[in-house]
Parts: C-alpha cells; sequence; structure tokens
C-alpha cells in the first residue's frame, strides 16, 4: 500500500529476509527459517541513502510509528507526535523506517506465527530471543531497503536497548543516536517486575504450557502482566493526579467494598489489561520480556567502560525525571561513559512513559540534536 499524505509517502510491508536455505542464525545457536519482517517507512530515501531514522519500538509497540495507513484506517502511530512533516524526525528530510521486532506478534516472525514444518504455532518451541538478534534482523532489513548509512536510531525503553545495540555493533553505520529510559543493562528491579508479569501468564490455567492457540490465550494472565507493568509505567505522582481516590460512580453502595463502584484507578488497570489481551499474544510477551532481561550491551565484550569507549555515534541519553522504571541515573550514567555524548532529561510526573506523551519536550530536545553540525 503506497499513499501519499502531505510529502510523505507511507508503505506498510512485510519482507522475507531469511529462507529455510539461508535461516536466521539466533545468539543461542538456533537457526529458524522463514523469517518475515513487517515494517512501515516514511518519507524518501535520498540519492546518497544516508538519511535514514531508525525508530525501535518497545514492548508492545509495532511497526506503526507514524501517521495514518490509509483514509479506511485511521488509526494513530505510537509516536505520531513527532514523526511527520515540521516534526523532530520530518518526513519531507529524512526516510524514517520502524519494524516490528524479531519474536512479535505484529507481522514479524515470532511465537504466534505457523510454523511451516507443523502447520502450527511455533509457541514455546521458538528460539529464545536477545535484542542482539532484533538488531542483526534490522540491519539485514536496512540493507534490503538499500540503507548505506543510519543517520539517526533512536527509541525508548526496549526500544532504547536496540539503540545501544546498535551504537555498540555498527559503529562505523551510524551518525547520531538516541537512547531514551533505558540502561547498559536491564536491572534486577525491572527483572523482578518481568517476572511477577510472566508468572501471572504461567499461572492462569488457559496458558496449557503454551499450548494455547487452538483454544484461546491466558486472557486473565496476560491483562494481569499488563497491569502490573502499567504500574511501572507511570509515577505515583501521575496516578494521583489522574486518579485521586475518586470511585467510578458518587454516592450509593458500601464504603468498604462495591463491585460496581470500584476506584478510579482500579478501573483504569483492569482497562488495560483488557485492551492489550485483544491485540497481543502471550507467548511474544513471555519472549519480549525475557530478551529485556538479558539485555547487557557489554556481554561478552568486556568492560562496559571499554565497551561504550568504542561508540563512534554522536549521541544525546535522554532520561525522564519521575521513571521509577528506568531512574534518569542510568541515562547520566550512559552520557559519562559514551565518548560524543550529553545527556538531557524531560520533566514530567508521567514516569518511564513521558517519551509516548510529552511530545513538545521530545520535539525540542530531538530537533536541537539533529541540528546540531
Amino acid at each position: 500500500m503506497i499513499e501519499t499524505l502531505a510529502k510523505t509517502i507511507v508503505r506498510t510491508q512485510k519482507v522475507r529476509l531469511y529462507t529455510e536455505a539461508e535461516p536466521f542464525r539466533f545468539d543461542s545457536g538456533a537457526k529458524l527459517g522463514p523469517v518475515d519482517v513487517a515494517f512501515e517507512t516514511y518519507g524518501e530515501l535520498n540519492s546518497e541513502r544516508t538519511n535514514c531514522v531508525l525508530v525501535c519500538h518497545a514492548l508492545t509497540g509495532s511497526a506503526h510509528a507514524g501517521f495514518y495507513n490509509s483514509e479506511d484506517d485511521k488509526v494513530p502511530g505510537w509516536w505520531d507526535g513527532i514523526i511527520g512533516p515540521g516534526k523532530a524526525l520530518d518526513t519531507s528530510k529524512y526516510f524514517v523506517v520502524c519494524s516490528n521486532i524479531l519474536s512479535g506478534c505484529y507481522g514479524t516472525t515470532g511465537p504466534s506465527t505457523m510454523d511451516p514444518a507443523t502447520l502450527k504455532e511455533y509457541g514455546t518451541s521458538f528460539p529464545a530471543t536477545t535484542i542482539r538478534d532484533m538488531v542483526r534482523v534490522q540491519k539485514r532489513l536496512l540493507e534490503w531497503l538499500g540503507v548505506e548509512r543510519l543517520q539517526l536510531v533512536i527509541g525508548g525503553s526496549m526500544g532504547g536497548m536496540q539503540v545501544l545495540e546498535w551504537m555498540v555493533s555498527y559503529p562505523d553505520f551510524v551518525e547520531k543516536a538516541v537512547p531514551i529510559g533505558t540502561g547498559a543493562s536491564h536491572t534486577a528491579w525491572g527483572i523482578a517486575l518481568n517476572e511477577v508479569a510472566r508468572q501471572a501468564i504461567f499461572t492462569d490455567p488457559a496458558y496449557m504450557g503454551g499450548n494455547y492457540y487452538a483454544s484461546g490465550q491466558p486472557s486473565r494472565g496476560l491483562a494481569l502482566a499488563r497491569m502490573i507493568a502499567m504500574i511501572s509505567y507511570r509515577s505515583p505522582e501521575s496516578f494521583t493526579m489522574r486518579f485521586q481516590r475518586e470511585r467510578m460512580r458518587t454516592g450509593g453502595g458500601s464504603v468498604f467494598f462495591d463491585s460496581k463502584n470500584i476506584f478510579q484507578v482500579e478501573s483504569y488497570l483492569h482497562y488495560q489489561g483488557v485492551k492489550l489481551v485483544e491485540r497481543f499474544d502471550a507467548n511474544t510477551y513471555i519472549y519480549i520480556t525475557r530478551a529485556m532481561d538479558l539485555h547487557d550491551v557489554a556481554r561478552d565484550r568486556g568492560k562496559l567502560g571499554e565497551v561504550l569507549s568504542s561508540v563512534k555515534a554522536e549521541t544525546l541519553c535522554i532520561g525522564v525525571s519521575s521513571d521509577v522504571l528506568y531512574p534518569a541515573g542510568e541515562q547520566r550514567g550512559l552520557a559519562e561513559l559514551i565518548p560524543d555524548a550529553r545527556y538531557a532529561e524531560i520533566q514530567s510526573i508521567h514516569g518511564h512513559d513521558a517519551f509516548l506523551i510529552e511530545f513538545e519536550q521530545m520535539n525540542r530536545l530531538l530537533t536541537e540534536f539533529l541540528d546540531r553540525r
């Protein structure tokens, strides 16, 4: 599908990057083919093939980062606020690419994909995936697109993990980099939250060891996993400002317990859980959170300071003042270890999710950084 939108061309595609004859090799040593990748592009690649911006999505994100796919499908992209003409990632200047990650469930091969050998979903037979695996597949996609150099690679949260891997794995390919709300390795705090979320899925009787595709996925477990995660994505101040101690309706009902008049924050969490169940796959959630837990940019490479000293990209590390999942100190630490790096901070009460909310600050910081020569 190709559509012109105010000097911008949007392309939604899927491409087979690996085959059974030429399979992808995972960090674990496992091999898999075929591997398809779903992606979107915005803008045009210049004649030098050097104006590409790679946008890396977070845990439950997709390739649909930018504007509407079509007049019939007006679903906003998850980063509409900074992608498009006149915005920081100006599609009249940049060729913006966003792909669904390896092991995803939005078109790229993953646990919910049909195994051609068995004609059943891979499920838990899908190979364990790492952030490095995801980045190697992204590199293959850019080669297929004809990109010869990245003007910028950018992403927040798990997307930021991918950015760091890009910076270290392909130092001569990346001109500028912006890791947001992330760290050099996943902390014990982050791992603990992911494990509790995974256990919520595992203990749902409908999970059935991951073999649930014929009967329906573990909705209660996946919804609970999302509820747990949502608490860590915001801050206490954000919840207080939005919900206080308000109930869903005023007047009547027991002051102690009324299932028809729960607190608004409870209703919000339940709503977020239901919405994820409608659009995501439980095994995929398990695989991706494990990939996050395994994230360590220095793994098998040496000491962290020495590894990050090899980075050649001009770097802007962005933290969020109220982030409890990836505290701002983690990004400051990255900026101190990367040779050509500086630190900037989003001032917000919205916690980790601020990079998906505070578009005015994001546009200002990114525009200043990209305009530097």
